[in-house]
């Protein structure tokens, strides 16, 4: 079985998308001194579940069209209060918050280069970290 271990953001702006990641989720952004430009995304710290990740320059555009990337959400301990970050910082709600059973709440963001991620606040935050990351088997 194969986890997820790194995620990308493309971006039009990628200074732009740091920007707006860093004043809603916490995010630490470091440019990469590597052959191209490149940031690596650090989500929280270490010792704690997760991933990390990388943000580059989107090589084309997809105006008008459907998702083309994976989705990835973030976990928040309020999510009204994110989903007003996100807003502030550029973004709009894209799904607004919703409920999902047994599990918490869920919205979905466009940030500021047309990307959808989603933010989800646990029913059980003293938990979260065992709740995010608990294997369930589709058997």
């Amino acid at each position: 079985m194969a986890r997820v271990v790194h995620f990308e953001i493309h971006a039009e702006n990628p200074e732009r998308a740091a920007r707006f990641y860093r004043d809603v989720l916490g995010w630490e952004f470091t440019k990469w001194e590597g052959p191209m430009p490149y940031w690596l995304v650090k989500t929280g710290p270490d010792s704690e579940p997760g991933i990390n990740g990388g943000l580059l320059r989107r090589q084309g555009t997809v105006d008008g069209k459907a998702v083309i990337a994976y989705v990835c959400t973030a976990q928040v301990p309020t999510l009204d209060d994110h989903l007003r970050k996100a807003e502030v910082a550029g973004g709009t709600v894209v799904l607004p918050k919703m409920p999902i059973p047994g599990v918490g709440w869920l919205a979905y963001c466009k940030d500021t280069e047309g990307n959808i991620f989603g933010m989800m606040q646990p029913d059980h935050p003293e938990d979260r970290s065992d709740r995010a990351h608990k294997p369930t088997s589709l058997n």
